[in-house]
């Protein structure tokens, strides 16, 4: 599928909720569908971590199909014959937006000077984005996981923004189990020795290692036990018997060495540094006072939020927590909790029962 890939400098420097501010913040985004004369008819669509704005056209990088290319299309339950689909690469992260591998005022690489961003900061630049674009208020705002922490993130701080909110496999915050699992991936990139405290754009070491190894601990999250067993259980990754080393004896392992080298083309450690620790810190209801219906105090927003049985990462008691509240705080809200064996990753793969949700909710 076509798109209209553009990069935008924001006019003003964007505050941020660390303190200070970003000057000259850039904007990486695509877009899919024409915008018609009222401009009433955009959805923003929010990426999660590793993602990026290549949603359904193919990355530049891997040569792969766009991250939700099954969801986004012509006659696709967000069906851009109708809608304008608008898709920004966060700040922080790596693929055009301003992040760590950016320039600095200095003409270097921020690497780790580049300050520690919020989820409300990502949505900041976004909202900033859609002012440029002379879109005043969207159709819907749409995510998945982080994407769906963005999603809660604009509802409760631009109410006036958003028509409908579709939040997908998410939290309002992140759990200690959340948190350490991050942690440790974090670890993992600064143990690696050619991290160099962040400095390595500079030269040809780069952390592959400690970020593969990153990625392969929270790919484990992102799948169920039911899966994995299915797709791999005990079985052997060509051989007939163990070899009594450490090669890749099992396709489990191998899958998990495929999945962490793949990933290191494509991401830049600092990045994966700075994307986990804004997770780590979003909690709606601490922005709030402390309760989570006050986030959402009159607004007139239409919610739903959807979740999977064997997501354990967000499970479904994540997203009750925020159906309570958006209840006590008297909004419209449909919830449903889906049934798929794929984990937490359920909203990126073919899952029919969900096209059936995004399609009715966004109407």
């Amino acid at each position: 599928m076509s798109a209209t890939s553009r990069t935008i400098e924001l006019p003003n420097p964007l505050a941020l909720d660390g303190g200070g501010e970003l000057a000259q913040a850039r904007l990486a985004y695509e877009t899919y569908g024409e915008l018609n004369d009222n401009r009433s008819n955009a959805i923003l669509l929010c990426h999660a971590l590793t993602g990026d704005q290549y949603v359904a056209s193919t990355h530049p990088v891997t040569g792969k199909p766009g991250w939700w290319e099954r969801m986004v299309g012509p006659g696709k339950p967000i069906d851009t014959d109708r809608f304008h689909v608008i898709c920004a690469n966060v700040i922080g992260s790596c693929m055009g937006s301003s992040g760590p591998a950016s320039e600095a005022p200095d003409g270097t690489p921020y690497a780790m000077r580049f300050p520690v961003i919020t989820i409300r900061d990502m949505v900041r630049a976004q909202v900033a984005l859609l002012d440029e674009l002379g879109i005043e208020k969207v159709h819907a705002v749409v995510g998945g996981s982080m994407g769906g922490m963005q999603a809660l993130s604009l509802a409760a701080n631009w109410p006036e923004r958003a028509a409908r909110v579709l939040v997908i496999a998410s939290t309002s915050r992140h759990s200690a189990q959340n948190i350490a699992f991050h942690e440790l991936g974090r670890q993992a990139v600064m143990a690696d020795p050619n991290w160099a405290q962040g400095n390595y754009y500079a030269t040809e070491l780069q952390p592959d290692n400690g970020l593969a190894v990153a990625r392969m601990a929270a790919h484990i999250t992102y799948l169920s036990e039911e899966a994995l067993t299915e797709k791999f259980g005990r079985n052997l990754q060509d051989r007939d018997a163990k070899s009594f080393g450490f090669d890749a004896d099992f396709q489990v392992e191998s899958y998990l060495r495929y999945q962490g080298s793949g990933f290191t083309q494509r991401f830049d450690a600092n990045s994966y540094l700075y994307i986990t620790r804004a997770m780590d810190y979003f909690d709606l209801a601490e922005e709030h006072g402390g309760k989570l219906a006050d986030a959402f105090a009159g607004t007139e927003a239409r919610f739903c939020l959807v979740s999977f049985d064997s997501d354990w990462l967000y499970p479904t008691s994540e997203s009750r927590h925020v159906v309570r509240a958006l209840n006590a705080a008297g909004a419209a809200v449909s919830f449903v909790e889906l049934s798929a064996p794929h984990g937490h990753d359920s909203f990126l793969l073919d899952v029919p029962a969900l096209d059936r949700v995004v399609k009715g909710f966004l109407g």
